[in-house]
């Protein structure tokens, strides 16, 4: 990894594995936890990098996955491999691919698009955004395809409204998941799969998610969709140990500030019902938040009424028997 040894030269660096404890398997984008409100994500092979040169006030590592239990580590005993131990429950887990040999229709919710830059949320690895999707009928249905709305930035900020302006370039990746309706709120997660994409600005204004081999079915009640920054990634899609946040001094001290990665995700007025929800992945206990004035948020999207995040959604809607 020699990118590594470049990005930190001059650093003790230490690079950690976090496996399955039973498995040794690589744990893919296992989420680092600093306990002050930051963190980090470990990449496909279950790497991440940490040194007290890098993070001099961090005491403490918070390790956590889907589908495993938590596991804390102080700083100055962390090893060159963690293991974490999968629930016990889904140890006898069976997956079993349905197929439902019966006709259907395909149905899709067109994304809400938006490529004013003022309309846009700026995302953060710290965040979490959740979208609600309600079930209006007992059809059964099966998600096909996740339409995310994406913002691309002209390099010429003189030229951002021209349609052929020369677009700003990134390679971002994210993390999706599904969650079950849980009183309004996100729940417990649908599948334990790991779900990631990488966007780039060649994906236009919004990118497709493929998830019809998760064998996704729509709950009674509804579920909600969510999107995560990981990061940015180098040519080949793999996840950049980059620092994700920046320390500014102030006339009170070092004020760290999250890194904001692009595409930026544009929000909409157009939906009457508040279906968007923010969580602080390395704050707050994981807690999820309606994003609405009143809330505790503090947005200037909130002050323009600009309360969600349109997501698309392509499902197919089979016939009852």
């Amino acid at each position: 990894m020699l990118y590594l040894g470049i990005l930190y030269s001059g650093f003790a660096v230490s690079q950690t594995r976090i496996k399955d404890a039973q498995s040794k398997i690589p744990v893919a984008y296992a989420t680092v936890s600093f306990g002050n409100g930051h963190g980090i994500f470990a990449d496909d092979e279950g790497m991440f990098v940490f040194s007290k040169k890098l993070y001099p006030d961090v005491d403490s590592l918070f390790v956590s996955a889907l589908g495993y239990k938590d596991v804390s580590i102080a700083a100055n005993n962390l090893s060159e491999t963690i293991n974490l131990e999968p629930y016990i429950d889904q140890l006898d887990e069976v997956v079993i691919n349905v197929t439902i040999n019966r006709k259907f229709k395909e149905e899709t919710l067109k994304p809400y698009l938006d490529d004013d830059y003022y309309k846009c949320w700026l995302p953060t690895i710290e965040s979490e955004i959740a979208v609600f999707f309600n079930n209006t009928d007992s059809q059964l249905k099966q998600i096909s395809t996740v339409h995310f709305p994406i913002t691309l930035e002209s390099k010429d900020w003189k030229k951002r409204k021209r349609s052929n302006a020369n677009k700003r370039e990134f390679s971002t990746l994210f993390k999706v998941k599904f969650y079950k309706n849980n009183n309004g709120f996100p729940g417990e997660v649908l599948t334990y799969d790991n779900i990631v994409f990488v966007a780039t600005e060649k994906h236009g204004d919004a990118y497709e998610l493929d998830v019809s081999k998760h064998n996704l079915f729509i709950p009674e009640n509804g579920f909600f969709v969510s999107i995560q920054v990981l990061g940015y990634t180098d040519k080949t899609g793999k996840l950049l140990p980059n620092k994700k946040y920046k320390e500014i001094k102030t006339a009170r001290g070092i004020v760290k500030i999250p890194t904001n990665f692009r595409p930026l995700f544009p929000f909409t007025d157009e939906i009457e019902a508040h279906n968007t929800y923010i969580k602080r992945v390395f704050l707050d206990n994981n807690k999820w938040v309606q994003f609405k004035k009143g809330s505790g948020i503090e947005s200037s999207l909130l002050k323009s009424d600009l309360t969600n995040y349109g997501v698309g959604l392509t499902y197919k809607v089979f016939k009852d028997e």
